[in-house]
C-alpha cells in the first residue's frame, strides 16, 4: 500500500512538473475561485438551513403548547376518543406534523398519529414506549426542542409535558416536517453551486487544451530549439503553420538558425585550416611540444614529442599527461604542473636523464598559456628539447680539454726540463748527452706540434672553408704516405704492404686531404699494431653492375693485426676527442684523427666504414668516384658491402 501511495506520488510529482509556470498559476488561481464560491454557496446554504431550523423550532414548540392545551383536560379525564378525534382533525389539517405521540408519566405510549396503541398491540404484540431525552426535564412545564437528520431533511422533535391542576399526566412529542421551501432553496442553491463548480472547470480544462495547442505547444518547440541552437546543433528548424506574433517568431528564428549554420561552416573551414597550420608548424619543429589544459587532459602533442616519450604507439590526446610520461619526467614535473595550473608559477625548467625508451638527456620548459585578456591560465604548454648530443659534446669537449691539456703538459714539461738541463749544466755534459737532450726535446716538439695540427685541421674542416677537387692518382699518394711511415714501421717491426691495382684510374678527390687520411688511418694502425703484425693499405676498382652508366668506384682498405676495436665503441669511434685507447691503453692522442677522416671523406661524397674484431684486427674502407674529364661531379653513394679483405696476409 506505502509503494502504491509512494508511486502516485512520484505519478502527481511528475505530472505536475510537466506543466508550465503559466499553467501552474491558471490551475492555482481556478482552485481559488472555485473554493471562495464553494465556501459562499455552503456558508449561504448552512445559513438557510439554520434560518429554517430556527422556523422550524419556533413553529413545532408553538403548535405543540397550543396541542398540549387543547388535550391536557381531555387526557386528565381519560378522555382518549375525544383525544383521538382531535388529533386526527388536527393531524389531517396540516402537513406539517409528521407524528403526534401521547405517552403517560411512565413513558408509555396510549395513542399516537399515524400509529395507536390497539394496532401496534394486536399486529406486533410489543409495547411501545417513548424515548424521552436524558436532559428532559420531566415535569417542566416548558416544551422540549430537538432535531434529528431523516432522508426527507431535518425532522423538529417538541416534547411537551401535559400538566393539569399542577398535576403531571405524561408528554406530548409532535415531530415538525421541514420547510420544503427551504429545502427546495437549499438544493437548488446547492446544485446551481456544483454546476457552477464543474462549468468552471471544465472551462479551464478547454482553456489548458486550447493554450496548449496555440500557446504552449509552440513555446515548448521554440525553448527545444534554443537548447539545440545552444548545443551547436545549428541545423535545427521549427516547421509549424502559425500566423500572428508567435509565426513571425518562429519565422525569426529558423531564420537565426540558418544563418548561425552558414556562420558555423565558415568559422569551421577557418578553424580547420588555422588549426591544420598550427598542427603542421608545431609537427615541424624541432623541439617535442606538448599542450595539455588545466585539468593535465592532452590537446596536442607533435611527432618529436612521442618519439622522445615513447608515445608513438599510444593514443594520449584526450588523456592525463601524468599518466603516460617515463617515470623520472613524471616525478619531476607533476608538483610544478599543478602550481602551475593554480597559479602559483608562471614557467619551470628541468633536465632529466631518461633510461627509457632509450637513453637520452632532455630539457623541459613548462610555461603557461594565458588567455587573451592574459587574466586567466588556459593551459600549460610543456617543451622538450633533446639535449643528448650537447651533453655528449660537452662531455667530449670536457674530455678533450683534458686530454689536450695533459698531452700539451707533457712535451711542455718534458722540453722544459731538458732545455733547463741543458742550460744548467750543458758544460757538464758530454756531446754524446747533449745530442740525446736536443733529440728528445726535438721528438716532444714534433708531438706538441701535431696535436696543434690535429686541432687546426679539424676547425678547418668544420668551418666550411672550400677544398678544389680534381683527378688525384691513388698510387702516388699510397705511395708518398707508405714513405713517410716506412721508418716508423720498421722501428715497431711491423710490416707494411701495399696492395694497388695496376693501371688505376684517377679518382675525384684533393690530394692534400687524402694523404692525410690515409697518413691518419696508417698511423692510427701502427700505433694498435704490436710487433711483429702488418699494416696493408688497398686500392682496387669495384667490378661493374649491369646497365651502369659510370664507371664503378674505387675502393681504398687500410687493414691491420692490431688489438681491434669492440662491438659498443664502433658507433662512436668517428665521434670528435672519442678516444677507445682511454678504456684500453694509455696510447697518447688527442682522439681527433678519425673524426678528420670522417670530415674529410664526407667532402668526398662518401662514407668510410670499418670492419672490427677484438684481438683480430681491423679494416677501414672507402669508395671514391673515378675521375672523368669534362664530366658533371659524380656522387658516389655509401655503399655498405664489406670488404673482400679484412687482414692483411
Amino acid at each position: 500500500m506505502l509503494a502504491l501511495l509512494k508511486t502516485i506520488r512520484h505519478a502527481i510529482a511528475s505530472w505536475w512538473s510537466e506543466f508550465t509556470l503559466q499553467t501552474k498559476l491558471l490551475a492555482v488561481a481556478t482552485m481559488v475561485v472555485s473554493l471562495v464560491m464553494s465556501g459562499l454557496t455552503f456558508w449561504a446554504v448552512n445559513t438557510i438551513q439554520q434560518d429554517a431550523r430556527m422556523n422550524d423550532t419556533r413553529f413545532g414548540r408553538d403548535l405543540g403548547l397550543l396541542l398540549a392545551a387543547n388535550v391536557a383536560p381531555l387526557v386528565a379525564d381519560n378522555n382518549l376518543t375525544e383525544v383521538a378525534q382531535f388529533s386526527q382533525r388536527f393531524y389531517s389539517s396540516t402537513s406539517s406534523v409528521r407524528y403526534m405521540l401521547y405517552a403517560d408519566d411512565t413513558g408509555k405510549i396510549f395513542f399516537g398519529i399515524p400509529f395507536w396503541e390497539p394496532e401496534v398491540e394486536n399486529s406486533l404484540t410489543i409495547e411501545r414506549r417513548i424515548q424521552l431525552p436524558e436532559d428532559y426535564p420531566g415535569d417542566g412545564e416548558k416544551p422540549m426542542v430537538r432535531q434529528h437528520t431523516t432522508p426527507s431533511g431535518t425532522v423538529t422533535d417538541v416534547f411537551i409535558p401535559l400538566i393539569v391542576d399542577k398535576k403531571y399526566l405524561g408528554v406530548l412529542a409532535i415531530g415538525i416536517n421541514p420547510n420544503q421551501t427551504a429545502v427546495i432553496s437549499t438544493n437548488f442553491t446547492r446544485d446551481v453551486t456544483i454546476a457552477v463548480f464543474i462549468t468552471i472547470w471544465v472551462m479551464v480544462i478547454l482553456a489548458g487544451v486550447i493554450n496548449a495547442l496555440t500557446i504552449t505547444k509552440p513555446i515548448k518547440e521554440l525553448l527545444v530549439g534554443v537548447k539545440q541552437i545552444a548545443a551547436g546543433n545549428f541545423k535545427q528548424r521549427i516547421d509549424l503553420p502559425l500566423g500572428g506574433e508567435l509565426g513571425e517568431l518562429i519565422f525569426s528564428f529558423n531564420e537565426m538558425a540558418e544563418r548561425l549554420e552558414r556562420y558555423e561552416e565558415q568559422n569551421i573551414e577557418e578553424l580547420t585550416a588555422e588549426k591544420a597550420k598550427l598542427e603542421t608548424l608545431v609537427s615541424t619543429i624541432a623541439d617535442g611540444a606538448v599542450l595539455i589544459d588545466n585539468n593535465m587532459q592532452v590537446i596536442l602533442v607533435n611527432p618529436t614529442a612521442q618519439r622522445i616519450f615513447g608515445w608513438e604507439a599510444a593514443e594520449v590526446v584526450g588523456r592525463n599527461v601524468l599518466h603516460h610520461l617515463p617515470p623520472a619526467v613524471q616525478m619531476e614535473i607533476t608538483r610544478p604542473l599543478y602550481e602551475m595550473a593554480s597559479g602559483e608559477c608562471e614557467s619551470a625548467e628541468f633536465r632529466i636523464f631518461l633510461n627509457q625508451p632509450i637513453h637520452r638527456t632532455i630539457r623541459i620548459l613548462l610555461t603557461t598559456v594565458l588567455n587573451q585578456q592574459r587574466e586567466s591560465i588556459k593551459g600549460i604548454a610543456i617543451t622538450i628539447q633533446d639535449i643528448t648530443r650537447e651533453v655528449e659534446l660537452n662531455e667530449a669537449k670536457s674530455q678533450f680539454i683534458s686530454n689536450v691539456s695533459h698531452e700539451l703538459r707533457t712535451p711542455l714539461f718534458n722540453i722544459k726540463t731538458y732545455i733547463e738541463t741543458l742550460h744548467d749544466y750543458g758544460e757538464d755534459l758530454g756531446i754524446k748527452e747533449r745530442q740525446e737532450f736536443l733529440q728528445t726535446v726535438n721528438h716532444e716538439t714534433d708531438r706538441l706540434t701535431r696535436l696543434v695540427n690535429d686541432v687546426l685541421d679539424l676547425s678547418k674542416l668544420e668551418s666550411g672553408r672550400n677544398y678544389s677537387f680534381d683527378g688525384v692518382d691513388l698510387a702516388q699518394a699510397i705511395e708518398q704516405t707508405l714513405r713517410t711511415y716506412q721508418l716508423n714501421a720498421k722501428d715497431k717491426c711491423v710490416e707494411l704492404i701495399q696492395e694497388v691495382a695496376p693501371n688505376l684510374p684517377f679518382v675525384v678527390g684533393n690530394y692534400d686531404l687524402l694523404v692525410q687520411v690515409f697518413g691518419n688511418l696508417i698511423g692510427n694502425a701502427l700505433k694498435f699494431t704490436k710487433a711483429g703484425g702488418k699494416v696493408a693499405i688497398r686500392a682496387y676498382q669495384l667490378d661493374s653492375k649491369p646497365n651502369q652508366a659510370q664507371s664503378p668506384p674505387v675502393r681504398i682498405e687500410i687493414s691491420d693485426t692490431g688489438i681491434g676495436i669492440a662491438t659498443e665503441d664502433q658507433h662512436s669511434i668517428f665521434e670528435r676527442f672519442f678516444r677507445v685507447e682511454n678504456r684500453v691503453h694509455t696510447l697518447e692522442g688527442t682522439g681527433l684523427g678519425l673524426s678528420i677522416v670522417r670530415n674529410i671523406i664526407d667532402r668526398h661524397r662518401s662514407k668510410v666504414h670499418l670492419v672490427s674484431e677484438v684481438g683480430v684486427g681491423t679494416t677501414f674502407w672507402f669508395d671514391l668516384a673515378v675521375f672523368e674529364e669534362q664530366a658533371a661531379p659524380v656522387v658516389v653513394e655509401p655503399n655498405t658491402e664489406t670488404p673482400k679483405i679484412t687482414q692483411p696476409y
